[in-house]
């Protein structure tokens, strides 16, 4: 069983939201109420999709209730997690606050949790020799930040040919020129905000650029960010762009 039938509308009707990796997507989740999915105690809020059933490229956040699982299912296309609250668990371990996970596609797991967490999780965008399985604890003391230039400093999350993956603090009143991101950008908002020529991101906000697109960044208080980057290049996975 896919993990996107589980996560996925409960009609399993195939869905196509911000499907087109070509187009620039914008979402503040803070603003959207959680949607039911079909396993109980497992609700969703749901960033982009394009599929249905049993086989989906999506990106969405993940509210566990206290006990909720989910059975044994296989992810065709890979998994990634970063846990946002709580403690995320399957057969392999519990991943606190701060965890980053890739799950290789046609790898396994029951994930569950005991007291409820909330996970900010991507389905099916591995391409399918991408065969690592991944567990950083950001909140380590002996975790590799790297500090780049003022005001910022990154820790490394995960890097392959068709992708990069950082954790990212930005200090208040940091401004940088225009940087245009030739294989795209992804963020999502951890913590604080930051303005860009697109409109105010604070936490919870999820944005998209296409290939080729450019940001001016200017941060209005501390920030914590999730980041990737280079996916939406020649390596993208599940795209409905030409």
């Amino acid at each position: 069983m896919s993990l996107c039938r589980d996560y996925g509308p409960a009609d399993q009707a195939p869905v196509h939201l911000h499907a087109d990796l070509g187009i620039n997507a914008f979402v503040n989740t803070s603003a959207m109420t959680w949607a039911l999915s079909p396993t109980p105690g497992v609700h969703r809020k749901a960033l982009e999709r394009f599929g249905g059933k049993t086989t989906c490229r999506a990106t969405s956040l993940i509210h566990y209730a206290p006990g909720a699982r989910i059975a044994a299912h296989i992810h065709d296309g890979g998994e990634e997690f970063f846990v946002l609250d709580g403690v995320f668990s399957d057969d392999a371990g519990d991943y606190g606050r701060g965890t980053y996970g890739r799950n290789p596609p046609h790898s396994a797991h029951a994930p569950y949790s005991k007291n409820g967490c909330t996970i900010f999780v991507k389905l099916g965008q591995f391409p399918d020799r991408d065969r690592r399985t991944v567990r950083v604890d950001t909140q380590d003391p002996k975790a590799p930040w790297q500090y780049n230039r003022p005001g910022t400093r990154m820790l490394p999350l995960y890097r392959s040919e068709a992708e990069q993956v950082s954790l990212v603090q930005w200090e208040a009143g940091l401004q940088c020129m225009p940087v245009r991101f030739e294989h795209g950008l992804e963020i999502y908002v951890i913590k604080g905000a930051f303005k860009d020529e697109y409109g105010h991101h604070g936490v919870g906000s999820w944005m998209r650029l296409a290939a080729g697109q450019s940001q001016t960044l200017q941060v209005l208080s501390d920030c914590e960010v999730l980041i990737k980057t280079g996916h939406l290049g020649p390596y993208a996975v599940g795209t409905l762009s030409p």
